[in-house]
Order: structure tokens, then C-alpha cells, then sequence
């Protein structure tokens, strides 16, 4: 017995010992070091599908948290439904030597229901646990299992999947029956072991000293430098519902097959659509009605039960209670375009995600549904969940993307409008009146189309209070008085959005002895320019494509000239372009300036000449005019 006790004294101060080695922040490796808020130590995830319908995670991380910007990472959040269960979960905290300092219990982790904003059926719940130290640097170290008796999706693995994070070692562990197959994508370069083990097929893919990288502005993500894999099922089962999901056509008809027969509307509703549309001569024109009426009498609630997360409400439903998510508001309007003879198609779409990726079929790529009217000379997409957007505009993030149809036939992928500079346009046209002080009388028309409209869209909801406050800190003008402001869509089927202002200023001119300085560019100023990025590592986009037109007509004060105004500018690379002119006559001093950009992935090493493009327009956004007294 002394003989045992001695070996488990032992053997408990080798594992303390070792503890003490794996978690000493001395120990980490000086590159790892370099740019990073975060370390993971040690990451290994294991994921067993048992069969199409249920699967065990294993996981286990310890993450040293080096200073206060990496504070988010120590905290675990493993979310879970009614086809999950979380199990086994502990916790430890290590100080800067690898001493723990403190063990976590199972009911030290919290438990609470994860409902957004517009949702009023979600399933879905979180565990978690928020350490709150503040002695750096410090580790923690978590675990857990889930059980899964539902699956739709495999899950990814990222192991650096933000900036300044670094990872010392990190692993995924993928396990399958035979006879079952799935699919995966990975980083370049990433090597796959695969192996037979008993019945099982395993895979296994890690990673060792991958060092943090610094943010980088405008970055389209990090998965061309950072190792990652992802995976989807070929077959499962989710909430009594079977999918082989091989390809994108079989996806699609599973949705279609969910989606069957909840078109269905009663009578009461069929005679209203009718109605509405008796005096519609075209297909065009009864869209438009019955597209309206959708926007008038039914508004946007998230439901996400179970399989209602890809099922939409029978269309029966949101005629009596006014109300669906986006894929039931989508399916009302195709229910209602049927009474009225016109066929649509329901698409799965990645709202703000990339597009659908041609040759990998997943659930997980889409978060959105809309619909698509195919009609005999042009096809109109509708954004179904908005009552305020115009009838064809689906809106920047939904925008240029491949996308799925869910059609009798299967999926079909098709493409969603693109919105070109020229779409996205934001024309302005602005008097100024000035006196000897540098006050000044402004009023400002401005028409904002497309993306700009929906980027201010929210000017036509919000209460005047809030216009005004918004206004106040989008306008960098000086010492500026708002009188009167007004927002309005002229047209309900167009995209665009007017916007009018009358204010006054003061401090415009700048005094230099008896000459007076005017910044030329008022109102749409570029206020910084790009820093340049050494060595990039990611590619980069603008958010959209865009063009911006400005006129400002000045009229200087009484008893002064103009002495000098800067010479015409043309700016143009392969990012956009832009022109600034300057014209003079009498007392008016016009300005006009236009901006054309485009959205487009470029290559990292392209990011210095964009920075050198930027930096030319920010200077001749600084432009100034010259007044002199009159003798």
C-alpha cells in the first residue's frame, strides 16, 4: 500500500509538473509571439459520426490569453438544441507559470436560450463560461463532449480564425462508417492522413507553430494563409427528415420535397389576391400589386424549430397571422403569384456570405431564402422579408452570388443581378452663399441609389430626432446649423431615396492675411488616406461597386475675387476612378467631383497601389481656392 500511495503522489506531481510545462507562457515559442493577443496551446477536436443521424464530438483546448484584446478568447460557448446535448464539462485557469489557479465545475458553466432580434421560435441554447481575470498573461484550459441525435452539418475546422491569434499545435479528427461518404475542402497545402481503424474510416488533419497575423484593413478573410478544413454530409437525418445531399440538385429537392404543398391558400385568400389584381394587365404589373401587398401586411419573425429551420409555414398560416421568416414570407408570395397564373421558384441564398460553391453542396453555405419570378423577357428577384425595399432590389449582400433554385427538376444554380457603379450612385448638387466671416447658407439635394439607398435607407424610418443626430455626425461641416431636413422615395418600385437639407455654417473661410482659404470639397471628403500594408498576406475589397457625383456651386462674399483655383484633376487605375474640376465665373465658384470605384477581389500584392490611388484622392480632396479683396 505505501508502495501505491507513493506511486500516486507521484504520479499526480508528473502530471502537475507537466501541466506546469505545457502551460508556462516562457515556454511558447518567441515567433508565436510576435503580433499575438492569443496563443492556443494545445487544440484537439474529434468528431465520430456513428450513422447518418447521430455523432459524438470531443473537445478539448487550452488558450493563453497574452493581454486585455484577447480577453474574448478565453470564454467557451458551445451552443446545442433538442438534437444535442452537452456533457463533460470542465474548466481550469493557469497563471503565467502554468500554476492552476482554479477549477471549474459543472455548474459553474451558465445555460441560456439564444433568441436574436425578430425571432420568436429558436430552439436553440448556449452553454458557457466568461472568466473574468485580469492578471496577464493566463491560461485556460476547457473540455467537453456533445452528443448529436440530429445532424444537418459536420462541423469546420479554423484553428486560427482571427487576427493575432496564434496556434502551437491543433488537430481534427474526423471519424465514419464505411459505406457512408462525405466531402470536404481544405487550405492549400493542408496534408490529410486517412486510415482504416476497426470499421471505422478516419481522418485526421493538424497544424504546429502557425504564427498570428496582424489586421489588415479592407481583408476578405484569411483562408488563403490559414490552415482551415470543411466538411459536409453526403446523407442525414434531421427531425424525422432523410437527405442525400451528394450535389446541389439533390439538395434541392430535398427543399422542394419540405417545401411541397405548403402553397396551399384558402379560399377567402385566393378571392382577396384576385381581387387585388383584377386590373393588372401584365405579369409585371400584378408583381408589382401582389409584391406591395406582401410589403403592407406582413412583417418578418424568425422561426428556426428543428427542420422549420429549412421547412417554411404553410402559406395558410402567414395569411392568418400576417407574419413568417424569410422562407415563409418567400413561399406566401409564390402561393399568392400561383392564384395569380405566374410561376416562381423559392432560392437559397448566403446572405453577406460568398457565393454558393459550384462543386461542394452543403446546408451550411446559405443562411437566407428569397424568390425568383422567371418571366418571358426578364426575371425579377424579390427580397421578401423587407417592407420597405422596391420591387426587384434584393440588396448589396444578396447581390452578385450564385445561388441555389428550388425547382420540381432539383436544384438548379443560377446567378443573382449584379449592381454596377453606375446602380450605386449617390448625385449631389449643393449651393453654398458665403459672406466675409466664413458663414455660410448651405442647401443640399441628394439622390442615393441602389446600395446607398439601402445604406440610408434607415433615414426614412427613423423619427425626425434621429435624422437629425445621424446628420450631425455623418457631416463634417463646421459649426453647422441643420434648419431643415427631409428624406423621401418618389418612387416605390425604384430603388432610390431623396434626401434634402437646408443648414447654416460658420468658419468656412480661412483667413490668411487679406485673403481668404475655401476647402472646395464640403460635403464628401475622403478625411484619411490608406496606410501602406508591408508584406500583405490577404486579398481585399471595397464593399461595392459605386459612383459619386458632386456639384457645389459657391458664391463668394460681396467685395471679393477669386484669385486661384486649382487646376483640373483625373485620377485613374484598374480600382476606379476620379476627377475633380474647378470652374469660375463672376462670383461663382463651382466644384464638381465625381468617384467611381470598384468591388472586386484583388490580390494582396496589389493592396499598395490601392493605398497609393487612395492617397491621391485624399490629397485632392483637399483642394482650396484663393480670395482676394477687390482694390
Amino acid at each position: 500500500m505505501k508502495t501505491c500511495l507513493l506511486f500516486v503522489i507521484s504520479f499526480s506531481c508528473f502530471i502537475s509538473a507537466n501541466a506546469q510545462v505545457l502551460y508556462d507562457v516562457s515556454k511558447i515559442p518567441a515567433e508565436l509571439l510576435k503580433n499575438a493577443s492569443v496563443v492556443i496551446r494545445n487544440e484537439e477536436q474529434v468528431y465520430d459520426v456513428k450513422n447518418p443521424g447521430s455523432a459524438m464530438m470531443e473537445y478539448r483546448t487550452a488558450v493563453t490569453i497574452l493581454n486585455k484584446s484577447g480577453d474574448a478568447a478565453s470564454n467557451m460557448h458551445e451552443f446545442y438544441n433538442k438534437f444535442s446535448s452537452i456533457s463533460d464539462l470542465k474548466a481550469s485557469l493557469y497563471d503565467a507559470a502554468g500554476k492552476k489557479i482554479k477549477d471549474y465545475k459543472t455548474s459553474d458553466f451558465r445555460d441560456r436560450s439564444v433568441v436574436s432580434d425578430g425571432t420568436m421560435y429558436q430552439d436553440d441554447r448556449v452553454k458557457y463560461l466568461e472568466f473574468s481575470h485580469t492578471s496577464y498573461p493566463y491560461t485556460i484550459e476547457y473540455s467537453y463532449r456533445v452528443d448529436f441525435t440530429g445532424i444537418r452539418t459536420y462541423p469546420d475546422w479554423y484553428p486560427a480564425s482571427t487576427w493575432n491569434q496564434a496556434v502551437e499545435t491543433s488537430s481534427f479528427v474526423f471519424k465514419l462508417p464505411q459505406g457512408m461518404t462525405f466531402k470536404y475542402l481544405k487550405s492549400e497545402g493542408l496534408a490529410t492522413d486517412s486510415s482504416k481503424v476497426k470499421d471505422k474510416l478516419q481522418y485526421k488533419w493538424s497544424c504546429r507553430n502557425v504564427k498570428a497575423l496582424e489586421y489588415e484593413p479592407m481583408s476578405t478573410g484569411m483562408r488563403n494563409v490559414m490552415p482551415w478544413v470543411t466538411l459536409a454530409p453526403n446523407q442525414f437525418e434531421y427531425d424525422n427528415s432523410k437527405a442525400n445531399i451528394e450535389n446541389w440538385a439533390n439538395l434541392g429537392s430535398w427543399m422542394y420535397n419540405l417545401s411541397s404543398g405548403m402553397q396551399e391558400l384558402p379560399e377567402a385568400a385566393k378571392v382577396k389576391i384576385l381581387n387585388l389584381i383584377k386590373d393588372a394587365k401584365t405579369p409585371e404589373e400584378k408583381i408589382s400589386v401582389l409584391y406591395r401587398h406582401l410589403q403592407a401586411n406582413t412583417r418578418y419573425v424568425g422561426v428556426q424549430l428543428g427542420i422549420g429551420g429549412y421547412k417554411p409555414i404553410a402559406a395558410e398560416k402567414v395569411f392568418s397571422v400576417n407574419y413568417g421568416d424569410c422562407k415563409a414570407l418567400s413561399n406566401y408570395m409564390k402561393a399568392m403569384l400561383e392564384v395569380a397564373g405566374i410561376k416562381s421558384n423559392l432560392v437559397v441564398i448566403g446572405n453577406g456570405m460568398p457565393s454558393l460553391n459550384k462543386n461542394f453542396a452543403s446546408v451550411n453555405q446559405a443562411n437566407h431564402m428569397i424568390l425568383c419570378v422567371p418571366l418571358e423577357k426578364d426575371t425579377t428577384w424579390l427580397e421578401c422579408t423587407s417592407q420597405y425595399v422596391p420591387l426587384g432590389y434584393i440588396g448589396n449582400n444578396n447581390s452578385d452570388r450564385t445561388v441555389l433554385l428550388i425547382t420540381e427538376n432539383g436544384g438548379k444554380l443560377a446567378r443573382t443581378p449584379v449592381y454596377n457603379p453606375a446602380d450605386n450612385y449617390q448625385k449631389r448638387s449643393a449651393r453654398v452663399d458665403l459672406n466675409e466671416e466664413g458663414n455660410a447658407d448651405i442647401q443640399i439635394e441628394t439622390q442615393y441609389g441602389y446600395a446607398q439607398f439601402e445604406e440610408n435607407l434607415r433615414m426614412l424610418i427613423v423619427d425626425p430626432t434621429e435624422q437629425r443626430k445621424s446628420l450631425m455626425n455623418s457631416l463634417s461641416i463646421p459649426n453647422m446649423q441643420i434648419g431643415t431636413l427631409s428624406y423621401l422615395q418618389p418612387d416605390k418600385n425604384t430603388a432610390m431615396l431623396t434626401e434634402k437639407i437646408s443648414l447654416k455654417a460658420s468658419q468656412l473661410l480661412t483667413k490668411g492675411g487679406d485673403k481668404l482659404f475655401l476647402t472646395l470639397n464640403l460635403l464628401n471628403r475622403q478625411e484619411s488616406a490608406v496606410t501602406i500594408v508591408e508584406d500583405r498576406k490577404t486579398s481585399f475589397a471595397v464593399n461595392y461597386s459605386f459612383k459619386d457625383e458632386d456639384e457645389i456651386i459657391y458664391t463668394i462674399p460681396k467685395g471679393y475675387k477669386i484669385e486661384f483655383i486649382p487646376k483640373d484633376i483625373s485620377i485613374e487605375s484598374e480600382f476606379g476612378k476620379y476627377s475633380a474640376k474647378f470652374t469660375a465665373k463672376d462670383d461663382k465658384l463651382v466644384y464638381t467631383r465625381t468617384k467611381m470605384m470598384v468591388s472586386k477581389k484583388y490580390p494582396p500584392e496589389k493592396y499598395n497601389d490601392f493605398a497609393a490611388f487612395y492617397k491621391k484622392i485624399y490629397q485632392a480632396d483637399k483642394q482650396k481656392s484663393i480670395l482676394a479683396k477687390m482694390e
